[in-house]
């Protein structure tokens, strides 16, 4: 699983946003930059390093060896959960993995050196293992 090598903050504060700032389209990261197709996201959603680590198996497993993944994303974000039991206001819980903010417009994942049919079954298949809605989408 991804996870960052050293953080500055052992927890972070929640960052609750707008309506219309969960909305806005992201203006990094939007372009299919180093294959030739990608999983681009349509709707916004806190996704997990399991989440990534669970679309990267799948994908993988549908490309096979010859094919070229790229993850375009990175879980920099701790999230926390606190004990089964523990009642309200006893503090924040610990830190219990990590996460990142992905917004409308985003690319995910790149694949290179297979077929188109492949390609898109594959990155299909990744698409189902995540919590926002995605699409497959070609270099132009």
């Amino acid at each position: 699983m991804l996870v960052p090598k050293k953080v500055k903050h052992r927890k972070w504060q929640s960052g609750r946003k707008s309506v219309e700032a969960r909305k806005k389209v992201e203006t990094r990261g939007t372009t299919v930059s180093f294959g030739s197709f990608a999983i681009k996201s349509t709707s916004q959603a806190r996704v997990e390093s399991k989440q990534i680590e669970s679309a990267r198996k799948a994908m993988q497993r549908s490309i096979g060896k010859t094919g070229r993944i790229w993850i375009r994303i990175f879980p920099d974000r701790p999230f926390t959960q606190k004990g089964a039991g523990v009642g309200m206001g006893k503090g924040k819980g610990s830190p219990e993995g990590y996460c990142v903010e992905v917004g409308p417009g985003r690319i995910i994942f790149e694949v290179d050196g297979v077929s188109e049919a492949i390609a898109r079954e594959g990155l299909r298949k990744a698409g189902t293992k995540l919590p926002v809605k995605t699409r497959v989408v070609a270099r132009d």
